[in-house]
């Protein structure tokens, strides 16, 4: 009898232990791909019965949760879906999310540990699940003013608080409409992403911190000119060779000026100011090939080149390459071989130089608050590198300054304003159209806002568009909004 009894006891102790381990599997292991299988009906409800936090920008609601009054509960909406999509993205249970959705999804979906003791009163009070309330640094304004100055051209616009890095504006076009992907019926839902998935416009990528980065042309000529001036051994003032071509040592490659002649109207020399100022090739690759590419790179670095930031959107990291031997180090100091940006890199240079070489982490939220309005989560302005002197930012500035009011950037000019401003035509291969920049701040003096423009495939001229004729009055009308307010 003692014998049956501890065959069934060991088999009992078995299935008890095969139960333990089968759950243990499910509960931990398979946990969140359970949660994510679109069969998962109980999850997928669940989901769309939490009150989801709302995304604020000001006192714009840009993202909320509105009743249904069917098994789904509630269902994401957003008021002027074009023009805030780069920063809200989307929230779809059956289809993933993007923007501030994915980034601050835990706090919006009321799921983050700092929202435990919320939990526990909720509980306690028998009130229904909500997530906390997110207040992104979006100024309505500064978005508007951004977004209608872009109009059709597919570009990106960013700005930026120089002294605090909060991001004011962040607008990508093409753009698209989130409450097509916030729906309850996932067969609409599946079919409207893939129709903007196969859109040759790329309407989901984010331009401002994301996709395939664009060379950022004589933009980039703003972080040469502070490794130069930051060796000591140049300052405004020095002069270098101006012929009307230079071929690259040891290659067949020519380089020349815009307009193919002489930097500043001849001469054999020009200064470095003056390059800056009307936005001069081959005095760059000459001073690039001088410095050396790791002199060159280690500046483009304390900007924020080669670093992958968060804000909270993952930002794909800006490049200047690792290895380049000296005719491609000539390229890269006007913009050009691999060197690749965002516009929120090309603000960051600017909002470095206007904050006197101190550049603050770039951020897109403010402050995140429960459902009694306490702060869960503030963010304080926080400084991410010193990327030169406050006299070398101030050249730099001066620079800008004659490059907007009597250089290559006159398109950015505001009466009774001081702009500085740098430009940019960027190349892409032969017969392929230019890419178009600028970048700048404003007051030059009292600096309120760095912003940043690309217009990408020539603004639909080809080789013929350039950063002043289209990238820098869409910036003046940015750096308006702001100084307006």
């Amino acid at each position: 009898m003692k014998k049956e009894l501890r065959r069934v006891s060991v088999v009992v102790v078995a299935m008890f232990a095969a139960l333990f381990m089968s759950t243990s599997v499910i509960t931990v292991f398979q946990a969140d791909s359970l949660a994510a299988d679109p069969r998962n009906s109980r999850t997928l409800y669940d989901s769309y019965r939490t009150e989801r936090g709302p995304i604020l920008a000001g006192s714009e609601v840009i993202a909320r949760s509105v009743a249904t009054g069917d098994r789904f509960a509630f269902q994401r909406q957003y008021p002027e879906a074009e023009l805030y999509s780069a920063v809200t993205g989307y929230f779809n249970p059956t289809q993933g999310s993007a923007g501030v959705e994915r980034a601050m999804n835990d706090l919006l979906s009321g799921t983050s540990d700092l929202q435990f003791l919320d939990e526990i009163n909720r509980i306690i009070s028998g009130q229904p699940p909500k997530g906390a309330a997110v207040q992104v640094t979006i100024d309505p304004a500064v978005q508007r003013a951004a977004f209608d100055a872009l109009g059709d051209l597919t570009g990106s616009v960013v700005a930026i608080e120089p002294d605090t890095g909060r991001i004011l504006a962040m607008v990508s076009k093409p753009t698209y409409d989130p409450n097509i992907l916030a729906g309850t019926d996932s067969t609409t839902v599946i079919d409207n992403y893939s129709a903007l998935l196969e859109d040759d416009g790329d309407p989901l990528i984010n331009r401002g911190i994301a996709g395939d980065l664009n060379p950022p042309g004589s933009t980039f000529k703003l972080v040469v000119a502070t490794a130069a001036f930051e060796s000591g051994d140049y300052a405004p003032e020095t002069q270098l060779p101006n012929p009307a071509s230079l071929t690259l040592p040891g290659t067949n490659t020519p380089v020349f000026n815009s307009g193919r002649g002489q930097c500043a109207g001849g001469g054999d020399t020009v200064s470095i100011a003056d390059a800056i100022r009307y936005s001069c090739n081959i005095p760059f690759a000459e001073l690039g090939m001088r410095l050396g590419d790791d002199v060159i790179r280690e500046t483009a670095e304390r900007y924020g080149f080669n670093e992958s930031l968060s804000i909270p959107l993952s930002v794909e990291s800006s490049v200047y390459p690792q290895v380049l031997d000296t005719p491609q180090t000539g390229l890269s100091s006007f913009g050009q071989s691999d060197v690749r940006a965002t516009p929120l890199q090309m603000a960051m240079v600017s909002a470095g130089i206007a904050n006197d070489g101190e550049l603050m982490t770039p951020g897109l939220v403010d402050e995140v608050t429960g459902r009694n309005l306490e702060v869960l989560q503030g963010f304080e302005p926080s400084a991410l590198d010193t990327t030169s002197t406050p006299e070398t930012a101030e050249s730099i500035t001066q620079a800008m300054i004659a490059s907007v009011s009597s250089g290559a950037a006159t398109n950015a000019r505001i009466d009774g304003v001081s702009v500085a401003g740098k430009t940019g035509t960027a190349e892409n291969g032969s017969g392929d159209p230019y890419t178009l920049w600028f970048t700048g701040f404003a007051p030059a003096e009292d600096p309120q806002v760095a912003v940043a423009v690309v217009i990408e495939d020539g603004g639909g001229r080809g080789q013929d568009g350039s950063g002043n004729a289209l990238a820098a009055p869409v910036a003046k009308k940015v750096l308006e909004a702001v100084l307006n307010e």
